[in-house]
């Protein structure tokens, strides 16, 4: 997940407010059920300690929300009486929830707002096509090509005459196939999609294929269920968690070969919070690994001021010259750390713990920058 959205919630200091609401039910009424949910996120926070202005500034935000159109959920991240960052959410959070802490409960949208693989989805004939972008926060229509109309259908004669025109057919076929298939690659480079989905019979949806760029063959994915079909629908999704997966599962291949050290004994990824806290007071996070039901993900660190000021003991960053340190949980912190310093991260939820595989047993791990 790339987290520089999140840049603005590290430019303030803190406490801050964070806050996850479901919208994913709408009913006749969902203004006064937003209305409800808005005073106990608040009643919440104050029992927390949150000050007066910043609960009203929470409180306002989710009003705003009573109609709408978010499917799964939004969160609200605040601070001095002022909503700084209410991203939407792809996923609806268990529950409605709220946090004040020095730091940003960011940890959370790894899996509410991150890995969301988008795909397009091509619903090719043989006179052009229809694009449509589809991620978990619905769909939409990205374009469509036209190509040649005539002729686009053989006949079953043997004839010269007829033998000519279904030459001509071929070449309208191929013709229009080329067409779509340019498309596609530049609505695939302007979307930065992950996966193409190819709709249609089999022969248009192959000769497509055929002429897409060989970057984007991987990518691709055949359906042969219809326009509308609920089982295209389903597939789709299918499709979508499958890619989650195997993203997840290849930065895992990736992380287990990192931890062999190199000739020079240096390995090139770690895990648990004391190695972890190590690498981001150096600024060598690529990519922070996150499993949310890890112990050690809500493992308390201390922090100061600056996001490298960061220590498994209090005393430690006493130690660093920092004279102001408060008590934060260790997703959160490596997360600013990851943020500051243009780190990515990743959520494995996707795939599941349990299965004999140690790694990342603790929940926390990073592929480091070769320094």
């Amino acid at each position: 997940m790339d987290l520089a959205f999140l840049h603005p919630l590290y430019e303030q200091p803190g406490p801050w407010a964070s806050v996850y609401v479901d919208t994913s039910r709408h009913a006749e009424d969902t203004p006064q059920e937003v209305r409800v949910t808005a005073q106990a996120v608040v009643r919440e926070l104050r029992e927390q300690g949150a000050d007066d202005a910043t609960c009203r500034a929470v409180e306002e935000a989710i009003g705003e929300l009573a109609h709408s159109p978010d499917p799964h959920g939004r969160a609200v991240f605040a601070r001095g009486g002022e909503v700084v960052l209410d991203p939407v959410l792809a996923h609806s959070p268990p529950g409605n929830r709220a946090v004040w802490a020095p730091l940003p409960r960011v940890a959370p949208l790894l899996d509410l707002a991150g890995e969301d693989p988008l795909a397009i989805v091509s619903y090719i004939d043989r006179r052009g096509a229809d694009f449509e972008l589809r991620s978990a926060l619905g769909r939409r229509r990205a374009g469509a090509v036209v190509g040649r109309q005539h002729p686009v259908h053989r006949t079953s004669s043997a004839d010269w005459p007829e033998r000519r025109f279904q030459l001509k057919v071929e070449n309208t076929w191929e013709h229009n196939a080329a067409e779509i298939a340019d498309a596609l690659a530049v609505c695939q480079d302007e979307t930065r999609a992950d996966l193409l989905i190819l709709v249609g019979d089999e022969r248009e949806r192959r000769e497509v294929r055929r002429r897409l760029p060989k970057r984007l063959h991987e990518r691709v994915v055949e359906s042969a269920h219809g326009t509308g079909s609920r089982l295209l629908d389903d597939e789709v999704e299918q499709v979508r968690a499958r890619h989650a997966r195997q993203r997840v599962e290849a930065e895992l291949d990736r992380f287990r070969a990192a931890r062999a050290p190199d000739g020079q004994g240096r390995a090139g990824a770690v895990e648990g919070v004391p190695a972890l806290v190590a690498a981001a007071r150096e600024h060598r996070l690529e990519e922070l690994l996150i499993r949310p039901d890890g112990p050690d993900a809500h493992r308390e660190v201390w922090i100061g001021e600056d996001p490298d000021q960061l220590a498994v003991r209090r005393t430690e960053l006493r130690v660093l010259g920092e004279q102001h340190s408060w008590p934060a949980r260790a997703d959160d912190a490596l997360l600013r750390c990851a943020v500051v310093t243009d780190a990515t991260a990743l959520s494995l939820a996707p795939v599941p713990a349990g299965t004999g595989d140690e790694t990342l047993a603790g929940g926390l791990g990073a592929l480091l920058r070769r320094q």
